[in-house]
């Protein structure tokens, strides 16, 4: 009895949980995915996190009189510094040629600490969340690292996605 010639997959194999994980391949292999297909549109993603620490700790960033120097302005170049090599720290992720980043850091006496901000924007065939989350966690941890000599309890919370536009999953809002 002739064998049926077994078809290659070309849909993403489904999870228990939903939707296929993209870079998974059929195998459970990892894989970068291709984009080539996929039409270049304008693409925005916005994240941000929370370094909290002490009041005289957030009294010292802001009065600009920490030893290591301009911490807000150091973690601002940090952040985005890591957005534009992101590629080179997470496995699978696209190298984009990002046509915007900002990085936003407001010091918040209600915390105490820093509430930071990032958004970044290309125009391309794949998102840029990464790009984004990624720029958020270097600049929190640019503060951390600036000012551990003073306060080694300083807490990094919450950094999460706050919007994601563009993209054929289209508008994204937390």
């Amino acid at each position: 009895m002739a064998r049926k010639p077994v078809k290659a997959r070309t849909t993403k194999p489904k999870t228990k949980a939903g939707p296929a994980l993209t870079h998974i391949g059929a195998s459970g292999e990892a894989r970068m995915v291709d984009v080539s297909d996929k039409p270049a549109t304008e693409r925005l993603a916005v994240a941000e996190g929370r370094v909290v620490m002490t009041r005289a700790t957030l009294d010292l960033i802001v009065s600009g009189n920490a030893k290591k120097g301009d911490v807000l302005g150091t973690a601002r170049i940090a952040g985005i510094m890591a957005a534009k090599r992101t590629s080179e720290l997470i496995p699978l992720c696209h190298p984009l040629a990002l046509s915007k980043v900002t990085v936003d850091i407001e010091p918040d006496a209600r915390l105490p600490g820093c509430l930071v901000r990032a958004s970044v924007k290309v125009s391309g065939p794949t998102g840029v969340e990464m790009e984004a989350l990624t720029a958020v966690t270097v600049a929190c941890l640019t503060i951390y690292d600036m000012i551990k000599a003073v306060e080694r309890g300083v807490r990094i919370e919450g950094i999460h996605l706050v919007e994601k536009l563009g993209g054929k999953s289209g508008h994204y809002r937390a």
